[in-house]
């Protein structure tokens, strides 16, 4: 497993006691950027297939940035996080499960209380960017704002297309090989997400309802060339959200982070200054 992100200032696991609807967790997290002790929180939400190591040092720069610490952790079933159980299936409702209950939680645990999650900022990615919509929609009065870079808000073809294309390349090339670097369980955080979103049912999923109930300030970004969603997902968020920001990039694909970290970069800073 390769360090996780670079400059960071601590980390370790937290545990989350059980839930009438869930086992009790253990959460891989991380701070960054440790000369922003008392600033506001960035609270990073991973992709479909991430984990903190997956981020690598794109957090630190970004708090950096910012004049924000960060909070990196791994979802349940990534990472070092507590696995997915032998044969379990996750729901279509799992995203906002994360939103509702995980993440809640995991901020309770380090005890970041009501008034630093007041100036909290979301930072998601893919199924990240979807679950920082869906907790800026669920808990309005507690962050900042969020951005939601390539975030899912309903099912496209091509979205369902080219995960169909990763499963084959997962198990007919070295993806998986590669992947277990940021896995303590490949095959957990793999067809976790995988199954749940080739699963006939998911083709109905959409948080578009939910849209309406966010009231902190929202940046949605999204690339041109991204073979996992169209400009379809951001322009819903646009005519559901007033307040919300939409910037669409130019040469990126589905990881802006990666593919275009300069112009992502300074959308996010100008942003988050505008509303400080």
């Amino acid at each position: 497993m390769q360090n996780p992100v670079s400059a960071a200032t601590a980390s370790g696991f937290a545990e989350l006691p059980a839930t009438a609807t869930r086992a009790p967790l253990r959460i891989e997290y991380c701070w960054v950027n440790d000369a922003a002790a008392h600033a506001p929180i960035a609270v990073f939400l991973h992709e479909g297939l991430g984990s903190i190591a997956m981020w690598r040092d794109w957090p630190q720069s970004v708090c950096e940035r910012l004049g924000m610490r960060g909070l990196v952790y791994s979802r349940p079933g990534y990472g070092l996080s507590t696995p997915r159980g032998h044969g379990e299936k996750w729901p279509v409702d799992f995203m906002t499960a994360q939103a509702r209950d995980v993440l809640p939680a995991l901020l309770a645990a380090l005890d970041i209380g009501l008034e630093e999650r007041r100036r909290m900022w979301l930072i998601g990615h893919s199924d990240g960017g979807s679950i920082a919509l869906l907790y800026a929609a669920l808990h309005p009065d507690a962050l900042a704002g969020a951005v939601a870079i390539a975030p899912h808000v309903f099912v496209e073809d091509i979205s369902v297309a080219s995960i169909a294309q990763t499963r084959l390349l997962y198990e007919t090339t070295d993806l998986r090989s590669k992947l277990s670097r940021y896995h303590a369980d490949v095959d957990s955080a793999f067809y976790g997400w995988n199954d749940i979103w080739l699963a006939p049912a998911f083709r109905a999923w959409t948080i578009a309802a939910e849209l309406a109930s966010i009231r902190q300030p929202l940046l949605a970004v999204q690339g041109h060339d991204d073979n996992y969603g169209t400009m379809a997902q951001i322009d819903i968020i646009g005519e559901r959200v007033p307040q919300a920001r939409l910037v669409k990039l130019d040469a990126c694909a589905h990881s802006p982070h990666r593919d275009a970290p300069d112009a992502l970069n300074d959308a996010i800073a100008a942003f988050v200054a505008e509303h400080a």
